[in-house]
């Protein structure tokens, strides 16, 4: 005998999570944040926030400033991102937003003799490649030595040339290739290999009298 109570239909299938922005590459983050999704451009931020804030500290030898610029560029890349030509690498479009703005704070203090050049201040990250001078395996006995040799390269960096310490951050302690550098600076390779070598040059001069 019926009962009159119907049973309840199946719940329809779950369906298949979306893949977090976290898995996807550079160039999928951007085009999934053109299509509306919000949270990629977080991922953005949260993927190259800390590496340009190095980036433009060891460039222009303010930690304070850096986080200003490293901002603006942030909302630069807002701005413009629709405009970025998802052919190209991400890091590198970002990287030269970046290098163009930390350009622009040396042109600027140019004019002020007081803040021409400041010295780096010792805020390198460990997590980071700073040039390796001391046994890397970090004996208790080695940490006075290197925490002193990591003020000399600072300071060593900020003597160099703007187009030269430029070149030589990217190199030597970001770890970016001929290529990307010239993508960067819109230089050639041939000037890039130039100002670089001059760059390890004259960094040699600075340091080398120096370290023990």
């Amino acid at each position: 005998m019926s009962t009159g109570i119907r049973a309840a239909p199946p719940p329809p299938p779950l369906a298949s999570a979306a893949p977090s922005v976290r898995t996807l590459g550079d160039s999928q983050v951007v085009a999934a944040y053109l299509a509306g999704e919000v949270r990629a451009f977080d991922e953005l931020v949260e993927r190259y926030q800390r590496r340009l804030l190095n980036f433009v500290f060891r460039t222009i030898g303010d930690r304070e400033r850096a986080e200003d610029l490293v901002q603006e560029v942030f909302i630069r890349v807002h701005r413009h991102l629709h405009r970025f030509d998802q052919t190209k690498k991400f890091s590198t479009w970002i990287y030269t937003i970046a290098s163009n703005l930390a350009k622009n704070e040396l042109r600027n203090r140019s004019r002020n003799p007081l803040v021409l050049f400041q010295t780096i201040k010792k805020n390198w990250e460990s997590d980071h490649r700073p040039l390796q001078f001391e046994d890397p395996h970090y004996r208790p006995d080695d940490l006075f030595r290197k925490r002193h040799l990591r003020e000399l390269v600072e300071w060593a960096v900020a003597q160099l040339p703007e187009h030269h310490r430029i070149v030589f951050v990217l190199r030597e302690l970001e770890g970016k290739t001929y290529e990307e550098i010239a993508e960067i600076t819109d230089c050639n390779l041939g000037t890039v290999k130039s100002r670089l070598n001059r760059a390890r040059h004259r960094f040699a001069q600075i340091i080398e009298p120096l370290v023990d």
